[in-house]
């Protein structure tokens, strides 16, 4: 039943892959040799599912809605149940410290609270009433962020590292990025909030981790299972052998070990990303700014054909320290507040 379970898992993915990415080729994101080959899928793929996918993919990454914060809160209660349920039990059975396994729910409360934080906290909203107060908080570099440039959208004057989110429909001032997973903008005044966010979740993920791993690491020290001998399929007497030791751990503890490789993928996937955000932190930059600076574009800004053309260079990093205190102590905070 456990591998007809996978197997139906397994082919829904391939087939919500296949979909997504004929999509992701109707929406312009897939370009060049990849772009061509994905019509190969579009010939698979009945085209009223196409269509339904791209309505769905519009409704889910293009318009506000709360669709992954329920998903967020299913997952991570899910992981929690499965970590109270099955291991926390076994590891008092076996004598952990009472300290080492509470630790993950002591990251959830704070994870809990800075992702609320991070959900209904007003990212830095431009409004014509902070606008003035707004423009000169950052130094306009005439590449990414020129002078004098209007929002073509909400029509008010565009301070410097701020960038409308056509989601939310506002400009927002050190915009990031819109994060799905919060239903709101990244910016000036919610930023820190994200970054402990990410933070906690990074941390209970890899705790997680490392109490199922050691878990089943001292079950089979304590049992011995190491030291024990099986007979192969030519009825040859045989040395416990890793591969053969994960594959008895996996039948008899098959939910553990499951959600031991989920957290194990989960805490790299994050660990990866929070290392690229902390990258950007002690830098002082925007994911907006990286990606707009290493592609090289220069938009809205009127050059002669003749003219070099000009190369972004981050101008607003002015140290670690100041730039931790430039996230955690933003300009003009006190505009802050929740989000509208």
């Amino acid at each position: 039943m456990d591998f007809l379970v996978l197997f139906v898992f397994y082919l829904t993915l391939v087939l919500i892959s296949g979909v997504m990415i004929c999509v992701c080729s109707k929406t312009g994101y897939l370009k060049g040799p990849v772009r061509r080959g994905t019509q190969i899928f579009s010939y698979i793929i009945p085209e009223c599912l196409q269509r339904a996918m791209l309505r769905l993919h519009h409704y889910l990454f293009h318009t506000q809605n709360r669709t992954f914060i329920l998903l967020h809160l299913t997952l991570q209660g899910m992981v929690y149940a499965e970590y109270t349920w099955e291991i926390f039990g076994y590891c008092q059975q076996l004598e952990f410290s009472l300290y080492y396994l509470l630790l993950p729910y002591l990251l959830l409360i704070v994870n809990l609270v800075f992702f609320t934080l991070s959900s209904v906290t007003n990212p830095g909203t431009v409004t014509k009433a902070n606008e003035l107060l707004l423009l000169p908080v950052y130094e306009f570099d005439e590449v990414l962020f020129p002078k004098n440039m209007r929002c073509s959208t909400c029509g008010l004057r565009k301070p410097a590292r701020s960038k409308h989110c056509a989601v939310c429909n506002r400009c927002v001032h050190r915009f990031d990025h819109h994060c799905v997973w919060m239903n709101n903008c990244i910016g000036a005044w919610n930023a820190r909030y994200f970054l402990i966010y990410l933070l906690t979740l990074t941390a209970s993920a890899v705790t997680m981790a490392v109490v199922s791993a050691v878990f089943l690491v001292r079950l089979v020290v304590v049992s011995g299972l190491y030291q024990e001998t099986y007979v192969d399929d030519l009825g040859h007497l045989q040395v416990m052998d890793t591969i053969f030791l994960i594959q008895y751990l996996y039948l008899t503890f098959p939910r553990i070990v499951f959600m031991l490789g989920f957290v194990m993928m989960l805490s790299l996937l994050l660990g990866g990303y929070l290392c690229f955000v902390l990258y950007l932190t002690a830098t002082n930059q925007t994911t907006n700014e990286w990606y707009r600076g290493h592609q090289g574009c220069c938009p809205h800004v009127a050059r002669p054909p003749s003219a070099h053309p000009q190369v972004y260079q981050n101008i607003h990093s002015h140290g670690l320290w100041s730039n931790l205190r430039e996230i955690f102590l933003p300009a003009a905070v006190h505009y802050g507040g929740k989000k509208k």
